[in-house]
């Protein structure tokens, strides 16, 4: 082979390469993009204010449940976290854990119709909480759980409904009251939905002398698959559209390649 086309044969390698080299660069971008998209579908179905039931949280049963209280601003802190309770099915034990570095208020209203519990009537109950921080209250990207036994729950219903506002240190308030309705899109500030699992052949659930559910494993699984279905299906939708963007960044880069 001659030195002329050794050399012409080199001159074409190089460019070749260089362009390899450029596409590779560009590739982690693509990345980067694909990332943020998952990011910002994934983030807005944790972001909400939510109750999850510890355990089981069977149908007339007491249970304690966990209102998660997730911090949405990045220049403010939650510092107060009201939650009414339901009127069309009163809660007349509602006992609070207490929360460090907040304090917690309960107030109570005359029911207008008395109802029964455990043998005893009961003509008032508790129709909101109140949790207001004594410190810096929940920062930006953190957030934070509040404890509270409740019960008895309903025995006719398959899920208790609440509303909560949630205060920032500036003032803000936020209205987590929507109503989430069967087959339509989640509402932008939807209230806490507890659900409620099939009542136990003793008639009492899981109720526990502590208001805490014995069953930790089998119970929760419907309550906790009904309150994580929203959340995986973002996650997948995520999943796919990092695919395709991925995908979309091969193409065009191989086009480009194949076109020079």
């Amino acid at each position: 082979m001659s030195s002329n086309s050794t050399m012409a044969k080199s001159s074409q390698q190089q460019p070749e390469s260089s362009r390899t080299r450029r596409y590779a660069r560009r590739l982690p971008l693509v990345g980067t993009l694909a990332a943020g998209g998952v990011l910002l579908l994934a983030g807005p179905a944790f972001a909400h204010v939510s109750v999850e039931p510890e355990g089981a949280a069977a149908k007339g049963s007491f249970a304690t449940v966990n209102f998660k209280v997730p911090n949405e601003r990045d220049d403010a802190s939650t510092v107060k976290l009201e939650v009414t309770l339901p009127t069309d099915h009163p809660l007349a034990s509602v006992m609070p854990q207490p929360v460090p570095g907040w304090k917690v208020s309960i107030t109570k209203a005359k029911l207008p119709k008395p109802i029964e519990m455990e043998g005893e009537k009961i003509t008032e109950a508790p129709s909101k909480i109140t949790w207001t921080a004594e410190d810096k209250g929940v920062g930006p990207g953190q957030f934070q759980q509040f404890p509270l036994s409740v019960g008895q729950l309903p025995k006719d219903a398959d899920q208790v409904v609440f509303k909560a506002l949630q205060t920032y240190d500036d003032k803000q308030v936020v209205r987590w009251i929507e109503p989430t309705k069967e087959g339509a899109p989640e509402p932008e500030n939807p209230a806490p939905v507890l659900k409620l699992t099939a009542a136990e052949a003793d008639g009492h659930g899981a109720a526990a002398a502590d208001g805490k559910s014995e069953a930790k494993d089998g119970g929760s699984t419907a309550a906790t698959d009904a309150s994580g279905s929203d959340t995986t299906a973002r996650v997948l939708g995520a999943i796919g559209i990092v695919v395709g963007i991925t995908g979309v960044g091969f193409g065009v880069f191989a086009g480009r390649r194949r076109s020079v």
